[in-house]
């Protein structure tokens, strides 16, 4: 069963949602029991990266999640702002990051005939070999993207898959049982489905 932490930050249903139509179990929870069951966990994020780390400490549940993560090391999988938390900071406030992987997170540079946020359908590319998250992805494959700030790998080899939007970044990264992608997959049709079935295995 999938733990999808439920600590006040935006719609979480698509995501039980997704899981749902690939044939995984799952609970948007905040439960520490479900949680300390669980064998995976998706940490989301929606909105800006202080309000949501400040909810996150507010619920109490950080000790278990470290212990569930770094302790036990269970899978998890970070989305959008969810993926930002992992890393130690982020330009866009100024609480601390989690700290779990070594990035940090910065805003696209301005340039002419790109707004920011970056919205909408880009191809993402592979990095670093396949992974379990990508296993039997398409070559071609697109995911939806809303998003100010991007991760920022201090370690090159945890880039999993890169975009471009002006300049190239990390859409998805990786590091032993932590995983993040930048990226929507519960909005990103079949290759989120790809993308969920791969972490739900």
């Amino acid at each position: 069963m999938i733990a999808i932490i439920d600590y006040d930050v935006g719609n979480v249903s698509a995501i039980a949602n997704m899981l749902h139509r690939v044939g995984a179990l799952s609970a948007v929870t905040s439960d520490p029991a479900i949680i300390s069951e669980a064998n995976g966990i998706i940490l989301p994020g929606n909105g800006a990266f202080d309000p949501c780390m400040r909810n996150l400490r507010a619920s109490g549940l950080l000790p278990l999640l470290e212990r569930r993560v770094l302790h036990d090391r269970i899978p998890l999988l970070g989305i959008c702002v969810g993926a930002q938390m992992l890393g130690h900071a982020s330009e866009e406030g100024s609480e601390p990051g989690l700290g779990w992987l070594n990035v940090r997170v910065k805003r696209f540079p301005d340039t002419p005939g790109l707004p920011v946020p970056h919205m909408g359908w880009r191809e993402v590319c592979q990095r670093n070999g396949e992974h379990a998250l990508t296993q039997g992805m398409a070559a071609e494959s697109r995911f939806y993207f809303v998003h100010s700030y991007f991760l920022v790998p201090v370690d090159r080899s945890d880039i999993l898959m890169t975009s471009c939007y002006g300049i190239e970044f990390a859409a998805a990264v990786a590091h032993a049982n932590l995983c993040g992608v930048q990226f929507h997959p519960e909005k990103s049709h079949r290759f989120g489905k790809c993308l969920l079935r791969n972490f739900a295995k």
